[in-house]
């Protein structure tokens, strides 16, 4: 016995009156009319085309209003989720001010043209999803991990800063229009740094390894503000490089090097995936994976694929968090899905995503010549695949049963890929770079090998029969020690 006292851990709820909960539905209902207005805006843009812009300070352009639906989309969800996660809460109000005040800086800097405006809007959405993951001052543990996000975001917006002022002093241009127009004379030392700062920057953003651990240490903010942090806020990196595509355009050198962070977040996302034994934590490696998918795509030339996975990543990701407690309530301690795969299993997924990378070819004109397109296909195939695959492993049906279930599952999924992949083309087509496909070189053939390689060895379970890589990623995956949620009285938020 440890002769500790018993005591209530949670104790009587707040006095709901005290706040009143009309400020969560007001900001509810003004969420979902700013989603009916950005899908007016949307279908206007569609139809008349153009950018409409207050010279020097804004531009309404195809990725502006796209993100506009997107984020009011699942800003809403989120928002009414929250109405009955958040309520008796002591920190309802605040949690909903602070994620409105986030969806309208998300908003603005989709928007904004001018340089100091962007930065300004950059630095708010950090700070503002920095006191989201801190939401329940109570908690020590919360206030530490929001320290943590902190310091990291304020990093990136210095690393933007650098790379807005290098842009600024090359070309003379105060927005990001404006430095577009300049980028074929962009170049030497100032273009390098600035590059490079940009890159950077959104690594941080988009919690790339090594800068996952501020994601990682997160698990303290309430499960809302997670769904939108996953579905949301990590994109933010893709949407950077989309809108200065230009800049790290000038360089092919550049260009392989994005490829190669990219791929080995993706690597080592799955790979710190394979070792958490907890549901939000198992979630925030995929990110960390799934945006290395996506830095990829933007490395590879083909930035509207970048922004198509974030969408259909924020998608999966929001779904998956918002859920996340049905999950654990439906999952037994003793299942465990095998990751390795027998002869015929390896048969039915290579033919599956041979058929689906030729469907996707078929649909999108990509991978059809001798160009990055080839693994712009590679990649997307794998994504579609192991989302599929991960559908199929969560049912009832028999080994045999799943292995037929994949391509019924997967061609149906990678099609519709490639035509959301085709709009959302479509409507970014008034951007200055939508597509810039590079030749093919040993380097990229070089990365590709070794990107399939591990892949593969991971899908059937190599990496499991080495103690010392476990104790590795399990100690790379760890979260700073002091947001560490460790005894049951910390969980008492009231």
């Amino acid at each position: 016995m440890s002769g500790r006292t018993s005591e209530s851990t949670v104790g009587a709820l707040p006095d709901t009156t005290v706040e009143s909960p009309s400020v969560s539905a007001a900001l509810t209902w003004l969420v979902w009319s700013l989603f009916a207005a950005s899908v007016a805006v949307l279908i206007a843009r569609i139809r008349f085309g153009g950018t409409w812009e207050i010279p020097g300070v804004v531009a309404i352009d195809g990725l502006t209003v796209l993100m506009w639906v997107v984020v009011t989309f699942f800003s809403g969800i989120v928002h009414s989720y929250s109405r009955r996660y958040m309520a008796g809460s002591a920190h309802e109000t605040d949690f909903f001010l602070t994620m409105f005040g986030f969806t309208v800086a998300v908003g603005g800097l989709v928007a904004a043209d001018h340089l100091g405006l962007f930065w300004l809007l950059w630095l708010t959405m950090g700070l503002l999803m920095a006191r989201l993951v801190g939401t329940v001052d109570g908690w020590k543990q919360a206030q530490a991990a929001a320290s943590v996000a902190r310091k990291y975001f304020l990093a990136s917006s210095a690393l933007l800063g650098v790379a807005l002022s290098a842009l600024w002093w090359a070309t003379g241009a105060t927005t990001a229009s404006g430095i577009a127009a300049a980028a074929d004379s962009l170049g030497g030392p100032v273009w390098l740094v600035a590059a490079a700062a940009l890159v950077l920057a959104a690594m941080i953003q988009s919690a790339l390894v090594p800068f996952h651990g501020w994601l990682l240490s997160s698990m303290t903010a309430p499960t809302p503000a997670s769904a939108l942090m996953h579905a949301g806020f990590v994109n933010a990196g893709g949407i950077l490089l989309a809108r200065f595509a230009p800049v790290v355009t000038v360089d092919t050198t550049l260009m392989l090097g994005i490829v190669a962070i990219g791929a080995a977040s993706a690597l080592l996302g799955k790979l710190l995936k394979a070792v958490q034994s907890d549901v939000k934590s198992e979630l925030g490696c995929s990110t960390v994976g799934q945006m290395g998918f996506m830095i990829m795509q933007a490395g590879l030339g083909f930035f509207g694929a970048a922004i198509t996975h974030l969408i259909l990543h924020g998608f999966y990701k929001a779904y998956h968090f918002l859920s996340s407690g049905g999950q654990v309530e439906h999952t037994s301690p003793t299942e465990r899905d095998s990751t390795g795969m027998n002869v015929a299993g390896t048969a039915v997924v290579l033919v599956t995503g041979l058929v689906g990378g030729g469907l996707f070819a078929l649909l999108t004109g990509k991978g059809t010549s001798v160009d990055s397109g080839l693994l712009l296909v590679l990649f997307v195939v794998l994504t579609t695949l192991h989302a599929a695959r991960s559908a199929v492993q969560h049912t009832a049906l028999s080994a045999t049963a799943r292995y037929g279930a994949v391509p019924l599952v997967f061609i149906p999924a990678i099609a519709v890929y490639a035509l959301v992949y085709m709009a959302i083309s479509s409507v970014l087509s008034g951007l200055p770079l939508v597509s810039a496909p590079t030749e093919l070189s040993v380097l990229h053939a070089l990365v590709a090998v070794v990107f399939l390689a591990v892949y593969v060895a991971i899908e059937t379970g190599v990496h499991e029969r080495s103690q010392r890589l476990y104790v590795t990623l399990l100690n790379t995956s760890q979260p700073t020690s002091s947001t560490v949620l460790t005894a049951t009285e910390d969980y008492n938020e009231y």
